[in-house]
């Protein structure tokens, strides 16, 4: 009867360590990787929920944004270490992501896969890249963020 109760601590152990480490879902580049290129960008609320739901609760809120870690997500074949998305403190509802490499490697990346084109909207030395839909890749320390930011619809009451 004792090694009965043993057996079941183990695999409840064991259970319990796989559901406490998030696993990125297959619908990850669906639904964030298609929101960063702005190809599916209307309100904040659905991706904070989906966040939380696949990745937990977000870690901290800076600058605007709710940020979430994302352990093992990958976009377009580059490593994605966390995804924010805006709270309602900011005036503009977006999503974004750091990846684990530069905006030059970043855009190559994008491109290639999805067929995107960026396009350097000013001539400093760390240029922002933007798509035509308004994707925008941009320096973040040695990494880069990619984001999509959309003006806030007018709430109803006001249209």
């Amino acid at each position: 009867m004792q090694l009965a109760f043993a057996r079941c601590g183990v695999l409840l152990a064991a259970l319990f360590s796989l559901s406490a480490h998030a696993v990125t879902p297959t619908t990850f580049g669906t639904v964030i990787g298609s929101a960063l290129l702005c190809n599916d960008h209307t309100s904040n609320q659905p991706f904070y929920d989906y966040m939380v739901r696949f990745f937990g609760p977000p870690y901290k809120r800076d600058g605007g944004a709710w940020w979430f870690r994302t352990p093992d997500a990958r976009l377009w074949d580059t490593e994605i270490s966390e995804v924010m998305v805006s709270d309602d403190t900011w005036p503009l509802v977006f999503v974004g992501a750091v990846a684990e490499t530069t905006p030059d490697q970043l855009e190559q990346a994008v491109s290639a896969q999805s067929g995107v084109r960026y396009a350097k909207i000013d001539s400093s030395r760390f240029p922002v890249r933007e798509t035509r839909p308004g994707s925008r890749i941009v320096y973040f320390d040695r990494k880069s963020k990619i984001y999509c930011a959309k003006f806030k619809p007018l709430p109803p009451a006001l249209r």
